[in-house]
């Protein structure tokens, strides 16, 4: 199902929780809905969901306007945080639930939830109450409960945040299998970048209720609208150096180093004050001969199995780079560094708006 939402707005009191938020998401897709809390992204799950009405704006559901209609005659699928799972009932009774309520026969929703129970793998459990099942397998049944019922829309609201790290990983891998199985357009609101980097087909980033940007994964990693964009996403986070253009050169803004960049800065006025923000994959230890190269210092080294992460000075400033464990880099060490081209942005530091 093609989901829009137009000019989608939510106000509690004088409080704007979501402000002309435009977004489509496309049939069969799985969309993130990514962003730090109190960015506004339960509020446009809930707004989706028909628990909240929307200020203004409006949200279509295949055209069809489906802003004002009632939660349960919109054919959505809901998974909360805390599962929400009926302790007095057995994971069977638990996924049938929904069908009772929509008067489906006897044995049509106990074979539809057999088939969900199989799909989730939670059929060898369906005796069981929850109080007998680990977190990964109640957040199975709840799921299995919010597909039985063949939704149009499948919402799933932090749906990952009360697991251990082990078996996050793990149902973050299932809830995709399971979309891609399904094939139901399904909304994912998360405040984990890697979760979000790894489940999804599109992500809509937030911020203080307004759309960021919205775009493939890799795509928004790679190309980031803006500094909070470029921030929010990437492990560790992204360098930033402060300082401005001379002479054609990046100075550090107490002059304690300069060099050139690998990108053609010829349109931006010296003198402004940027953010040049580098990834720590996209600066190296240079080779003789290489361009965009400036001298650091390595203050520390730690080794994360094949990799390394060195700490360096440059000037009187500080960035992260990826180094290999094997050079033998120690601490006290002199480097020239050179920047690739890819994942290196320049920012106006002002309005953080991206210049390169």
């Amino acid at each position: 199902m093609l989901v829009e939402m137009i000019g989608l707005t939510k106000h509690f009191g004088t409080t704007k929780a979501v402000s002309d938020f435009t977004v489509t998401l496309q049939d069969g897709e799985l969309t993130s809905l990514l962003g730090p809390s109190g960015c506004g992204k339960s509020t446009v799950l809930n707004m989706l969901a028909g628990i909240l009405p929307p200020t203004s704006g409006q949200i279509l559901f295949d055209g069809e306007d489906v802003t004002n209609l009632a939660p349960e005659r919109r054919g959505i699928g809901l998974v909360f945080q805390n599962y929400a799972l009926y302790p007095h009932m057995t994971v069977l009774q638990n996924i049938t639930f929904p069908l009772e309520i929509q008067n489906v026969p006897r044995e049509e929703r106990l074979q539809r939830a057999r088939e969900m129970a199989q799909l989730v793998h939670v059929d060898k459990l369906l005796e069981r109450k929850p109080k007998q099942l680990s977190g990964g397998q109640q957040q199975r049944v709840a799921i299995a409960r919010a597909l039985v019922k063949r939704p149009r829309l499948l919402l799933l609201d932090e749906p990952l945040s009360n697991l251990d790290a082990r078996l996050r990983l793990e149902m973050r891998e299932e809830i995709r299998r399971i979309q891609q199985q399904t094939q139901v357009t399904t909304v994912f609101v998360t405040h984990d970048q890697e979760e979000a980097m790894s489940i999804s087909d599109n992500i809509v980033l937030m911020k203080d209720g307004y759309l960021q940007q919205q775009d493939a994964p890799q795509a928004l990693y790679n190309n980031p609208v803006n500094q909070f964009v470029a921030d929010f996403l990437g492990n560790p986070p992204i360098n930033h150096l402060y300082g401005a253009l001379k002479n054609g050169q990046f100075v550090l803004e107490d002059g304690s180093a300069a060099f050139t960049l690998p990108m053609d800065v010829t349109a931006i006025q010296a003198e402004r004050p940027l953010v040049l923000a580098i990834r720590a994959e996209s600066a190296e230890i240079a080779q003789p001969g290489e361009q965009a190269v400036f001298d650091a210092l390595i203050e520390s080294v730690y080794t994360m199995g094949k990799e390394a992460l060195a700490y360096l000075k440059v000037g009187t400033q500080e960035m992260r780079i990826y180094i290999d464990p094997d050079e033998g880099h120690q601490a006290g060490e002199n480097i020239r560094v050179a920047l690739k081209q890819r994942g290196v942005f320049l920012f106006d530091r002002e309005t953080e708006a991206r210049l390169l």
